[in-house]
């Protein structure tokens, strides 16, 4: 059911695995689901879900982002939203070339940051015909300092400094993702540190750090602005109503509202963490497969 995988991506290998349906024919082709981890994410973090997606029937790619798991690239741990978008419409092109995949039927699913980088996709990628984005990471940098300005602002000097040492250097600077209660890292709580301790239990190449760099380039990124664009690809969001570590209800409501059909929004009474646990697990790809089955 699985084999694992490479593909090119602005000259270097990504790693994946591909799933492809027992029951497929020869000569069948079949619809395709393309699939984003969150922040610094791995393959590894969700091996239930392609599974449920093959298992309805689609094939299903999923992979390391350049410069994260088994994928090449140097710095690791380097989050550049925009070079992910890259890597995840290379992933399109590639599984669209396999003969047992219908390219005019191609769909993404993304969690988390993922999440964010498929709506961006799906907004300017035609071959993309069903979007599926859960617990999507999809403030703007106007929402992002308006919900923490001493924060942001902190930050901004941080990285400016960084900016000027890198430039003079070329060292480059690491700052933990998580960590336990008083020690410095992006996503502070016990939330975040629980949640991708969890996750990473089966993930042994999974490294807790980012580039600071990245956060340069993360705060910049905007990828529901051009959110009306995705119309008509079909746009799923499953969201967190008691989400505290992404993107709030409201911003997802806000969101949703600039979207055009066909469209819909899924909320689930849980926090960000909690999708990834049954039996919220279950119900977020139920809808997800649900939707895919609609639009695909």
């Amino acid at each position: 059911m699985r084999k694992g995988i490479t593909f090119s991506s602005k000259g270097l290998h990504c790693s994946g695995w591909l799933y492809v349906p027992d029951d497929l024919k020869s000569g069948q082709k079949a619809p395709a689901i393309v699939m984003a981890n969150g922040l610094t994410g791995v393959k590894e973090f969700f091996t239930q879900t392609p599974e449920r997606f093959v298992g309805a029937g689609f094939v299903t790619l999923v992979f390391d982002y350049r410069f994260f798991g088994d994928s090449e690239g140097e710095p690791r741990s380097q989050v550049f939203p925009l070079e992910m978008a890259e890597d995840c419409r290379n992933a399109i092109t590639w599984v669209s070339q396999l003969p047992e995949v219908d390219p005019e039927r191609i769909g993404i699913w993304g969690t988390s940051y993922g999440g964010a980088l498929v709506i961006w996709v799906g907004s300017f990628d035609r071959r993309v015909k069903a979007v599926v984005a859960q617990v999507p990471a999809i403030m703007n940098p106007s929402l992002r300092r308006a919900m923490n300005p001493e924060r942001w602002d902190h930050l901004g000097e941080l990285l400016l400094r960084d900016r000027i040492e890198r430039y003079k250097t070329g060292v480059v600077n690491y700052m933990k993702l998580v960590a336990r209660e008083g020690e410095p890292c992006y996503l502070p709580g016990k939330e975040a540190y629980d949640g991708y301790m969890a996750l990473a239990e089966n993930a042994s190449n999974w490294r807790n750090q980012i580039t600071l760099e990245s956060l340069e380039k993360m705060r910049e990124f905007d990828a529901a602005s051009s959110i009306e664009l995705i119309s008509p690809t079909a746009l799923l969001l499953v969201v967190a109503e008691k989400e505290s570590l992404g993107t709030p209800i409201d911003a997802n409501r806000a969101t949703y509202e600039k979207a055009r059909p066909p469209k819909d929004m899924i909320v689930l009474p849980v926090g960000h963490f909690e999708m990834y646990r049954e039996p919220w697990v279950s119900k977020a790809v139920g809808a997800a497969i649900d939707w895919f089955k609609q639009h695909l």
